[in-house]
């Protein structure tokens, strides 16, 4: 009887929760009101940011965004578009910063003449920025303004 008594009051504080949620037979999806059954109209393409303006990172050791177009860019085996101003060589003739020292690393932290074939595929972690409002809200917090609030709490 204790264990009817607990489940009845487990439902009377679920069901509203649930119920708020989403209307029966509704997903909360980006399709936003777009039923499942029918195609959504797409957007219109963002535009790349095309600044070569360097931008701040998050958090250390982030792999630092793409400040340009990169569309026909070739990356594969035997091509890297990328280096051909990134690389050590060229760094003074584009202005481009040289690729991280990291990269030219193997797995087992050994230095190497050239870039390192696991860190060959540039867009695997670097990525171009479009100018668009997110789909989702972020309510990220750079770490940096973390530690000053931390420290500004702690003084007081």
């Amino acid at each position: 009887m204790k264990n009817l008594i607990k489940i009845g009051m487990l439902l009377s504080v679920l069901l509203p929760v649930t119920s708020s949620l989403a209307a029966p037979g509704e997903v909360a999806t980006l399709r936003e009101k777009t039923s499942i059954d029918q195609q959504k109209k797409p957007g219109i393409i963002p535009k790349v940011i095309n600044s070569d303006i360097k931008q701040a990172r998050n958090y250390p050791m982030q792999p630092p965004v793409i400040p340009h177009k990169t569309r026909n860019y070739e990356v594969n085996l035997n091509t890297n578009k990328c280096m051909s101003c990134h690389s050590r060589q060229r760094t003074e003739e584009s202005q481009a910063p040289m690729v991280s020292v990291t990269h030219f690393m193997d797995r087992d932290g050994n230095f190497l003449a050239e870039i390192s074939p696991r860190r060959y595929f540039c867009n695997q972690c670097h990525v171009t920025q479009l100018d668009t409002k997110p789909p989702v809200e972020n309510e990220f917090i750079d770490m940096h303004a973390i530690m000053k609030q931390k420290s500004q709490t702690a003084q007081k």
